[in-house]
């Protein structure tokens, strides 16, 4: 069905954030699982180019990794719908792989013969299966159980139901059935029965009984179709729809121009300059590049220097710029240098200067009218987030995407949108950093962060981020807080990018919607000096008095094992979508006076 049918549609973007391959779509009557790399059909996927991006990838995925493309799109919305043009998309399968009757609760396989599937090409929302020869109507719904199996190595598998229900291995061909009794929904009230007598509440499929009465993992990943060796990890149930059932292990970078633009250009374009072999033929597929807009840029040049380019790239004399692994840095030294690019196709900054009464605090303020992020997502993990730490070894398991873990491309997906540029006078942010009061306050974060690794058997020494990170995150997350109501986007479609290492102290904001919503204006206008000083004014002033104040101002890390001090959803979290950390490192007490604290504040503020 999946291989011949549209069941129903998700934005592009959502197959990087969301519904990736491994991922369950909850489609309205159907579940599904997005097959792996090995089924998508790359025809159908237009590239992406970007070199600092790809370089990365191939450092985690390995060298085979050739190209980047977008998701599949259908261009035409007015296609025929029995047109092979209207089948474009990712390949899907249906799973779970057992279907529940609504009417007489009768439990089994899809392919078991009791159910059929009834497809509308005009509605694929409304695609689903009945129970043909239902007891209690005919053509009952069907619809997919709530429960599977998952481990933190990335296996997803259907739940063993007749095993749970023998508790074991059986011969049984009894029928089940999934029974629904009481008021409530909670596991106590749903029990699995068999014709043969046998029955057992799901509340045994949690908890410390899971480990009495559910079986080893069979290591199973779904969308390859594919079952590896024994896996040793302890299959837990999970709940259809479950946040914890996949997590994106996602990277991304910022388009940004370099020292030389041609070199940068061909490196970019290289799976297109690779063969040629004259002028003539570079200036035949720079025609083709503009006329597609594929590599904006590269129509500036004469084909003399294309050519004169690509034959330095051969010869190994050219600039490799992605070499640098510290993805961050060199969008560092772009934004700050004292002459921001104003001709790059995807890079257009202008000097914003320094808002008033917070002169002294920022060395710089950019509005950035025109960037671009590209973003790739190289797998996915589930039952835990991946970590975010540079320790390799200490992140979960991450699951492959295409059969033999060795993709030959990886989905990408790019925003074009504006943002702002804040970079923090590097004197005032050592000298705050080096004050008594802040060191204090830092091992107090710190203390948090041991215990919040601890937990989760970490290395304690390893991961802390620092005064200096927490400090401008959190400015980030106010000021994102604060634009949010003025720039005419949702919080959501804002997000930050946290420049804090030695000698970086900075911060972008910018938006990140994936269609023309991303490029109106309304932030980077908010950019200018005044406007930009009245919302740090009102930042800062929300700031300093939380609504679950005198608790979040008294909140201790250490307590409760959290990664932040006085933070919280009233007074600084933001949409999990816009914050690089999810959440955490996060103190405003490092901005601004607290009910508790009031000598660790990087803003002094006159009394009015």
């Amino acid at each position: 069905m999946a291989n011949k049918y549209v069941v129903g549609s998700v934005r592009p973007s959502q197959l990087l954030w969301t519904y990736g391959p491994g991922a369950l779509v909850d489609l309205p009557n159907l579940s599904v699982v997005t097959k792996g790399l090995d089924h998508w059909d790359t025809a159908r996927c237009r590239p992406v180019e970007e070199a600092r991006l790809l370089a990365a990838v191939r450092r985690t995925l390995g060298p085979q990794v050739a190209r980047l493309y977008l998701p599949p799109i259908v261009e035409d919305d007015n296609v025929d719908l029995f047109s092979a043009e209207a089948k474009v998309g990712v390949p899907v399968l249906s799973f779970p792989r057992w279907l529940r009757c609504v009417r007489c609760q009768t439990l089994a396989e899809v392919d078991s013969g009791l159910f059929q599937s009834k497809i509308n090409p005009y509605r694929p929302e409304m695609s689903h299966y009945i129970h043909t020869n239902c007891e209690k109507g005919k053509n009952s719904p069907a619809v997919p159980s709530r429960f599977m199996l998952a481990c933190r190595e990335g296996h997803l598998d259907d739940f063993p139901w007749h095993w749970f229900v023998h508790d074991g291995p059986s011969d049984c061909n009894g029928m089940l059935k999934f029974v629904e009794q009481g008021a409530s929904l909670q596991t106590e009230n749903l029990w699995v029965t068999c014709t043969c007598g046998a029955k057992k509440s799901m509340a045994k499929a949690f908890g410390k009984a899971a480990a009495e009465n559910l079986p080893g993992c069979r290591a199973r990943h779904p969308h390859l179709n594919r079952y590896d060796d024994s896996c040793k990890e302890e299959p837990r149930a999970v709940l259809l729809g479950a946040s914890n059932s996949w997590f994106p292990v996602s990277i991304s970078v910022l388009a940004i121009p370099m020292e030389n633009t041609l070199e940068q250009l061909v490196a970019d374009g290289w799976e297109y300059f690779d063969d040629v072999e004259s002028e003539i033929e570079v200036k035949i597929i720079v025609k083709t590049l503009k006329r597609s807009n594929t590599l904006p840029g590269i129509e500036k040049y004469e084909t003399s220097e294309i050519w004169k380019s690509i034959e330095e790239k051969r010869s190994g004399t050219s600039t490799d710029y992605a070499t640098e692994e510290d993805i961050k840095r060199p969008e560092w030294d772009v934004l700050t240098t004292p002459e921001p690019p104003k001709d790059w196709p995807h890079f257009l900054a202008k000097d914003a200067g320094k808002p008033k009464r917070y002169e002294q605090y920022f060395s710089m303020v950019l509005q950035l009218e025109r960037l671009r992020e590209v973003n790739a997502l190289m797998g996915f993990t589930r039952v835990e987030a991946p970590e975010e730490t540079v320790e390799e070894d200490e992140r979960p398991p991450m699951a492959p995407l295409s059969y033999n873990g060795k993709p030959e491309w990886v989905p990408a997906g790019e925003v074009h949108g504006e943002g702002i540029f804040l970079r923090f006078d590097e004197t005032m942010i050592k000298a705050w950093e080096e004050s008594a009061s802040v060191k204090v306050r830092d091992e107090i974060i710190q203390a948090g962060h041991k215990g919040w690794r601890n937990a989760r058997k970490l290395d304690p020494s390893k991961g802390y981020l620092g005064s200096r990170y927490v400090m401008i995150h959190t400015f980030a997350h106010l000021l994102i807080r604060e634009l949010a109501l003025e720039c005419g986007y949702n919080s959501a479609s804002i997000r930050e990018r946290v420049y804090a290492d030695e000698e970086m102290a900075g911060v972008l904001i910018y938006t990140a919607a994936a269609d023309s919503d991303g490029t109106l204006g309304g932030l980077v206008e908010l950019g200018e000096s005044e406007m930009l000083g009245r919302l740090i004014d009102q930042a800062l002033e929300r700031a300093s008095v939380c609504a679950s104040d005198p608790l979040c101002s008294e909140h201790e890390p250490s307590d409760d094992r959290t990664l932040h001090a006085a933070a919280c959803h009233a007074c600084t979290f933001v949409s999990e979508t816009s914050c690089e950390k999810g959440n955490r490192y996060l103190d405003r007490a490092f901005l601004v006076e607290t009910f508790k604290t009031k000598d660790t504040a990087f803003f002094k503020r006159s009394k009015v």
